[in-house]
Formats: structure tokens, C-alpha cells, sequence
């Protein structure tokens, strides 16, 4: 775990990817769900801001 917030201090790739891949997965969990509306019309922004935040991110070095 600290190896993780070590990445994360140090813009190491590994960490940043780990945590884009959860926002995009978030997002997309945000969006199908049928309950909270206000979850739903948040999805797409969160989507987005991981996508992008991947692709900076994979330009990290390992």
C-alpha cells in the first residue's frame, strides 16, 4: 500500500493508471445505475476526466 502512495508522490505510472482505470470504472458504475439521479448526471464528467487523465498518465515514466 505505501508502494502505491509512493507512486503517486513520484508520478510513477503504475499508481496514476491504477487510479484513472478506477474513475473510468467508477463513472461507468455511475451510469448504470438506476437509483440517484444526481449519480447518473455526474457520470459522464467522471468518465471523462479519467479517460483523459489515462492518457496523460500513460505518458509517465514506469
Amino acid at each position: 500500500m505505501t508502494d502505491f502512495f509512493k507512486g503517486l508522490i513520484h508520478f510513477r505510472r503504475g499508481s496514476w493508471e491504477m487510479l484513472a482505470s478506477i474513475l473510468i470504472a467508477l463513472g461507468v458504475s455511475m451510469l448504470m445505475q438506476p437509483f440517484v439521479l444526481s449519480l447518473f448526471t455526474y457520470s459522464f464528467i467522471t468518465t471523462l476526466v479519467g479517460t483523459v487523465m489515462f492518457i496523460i498518465v500513460s505518458h509517465f515514466p514506469e
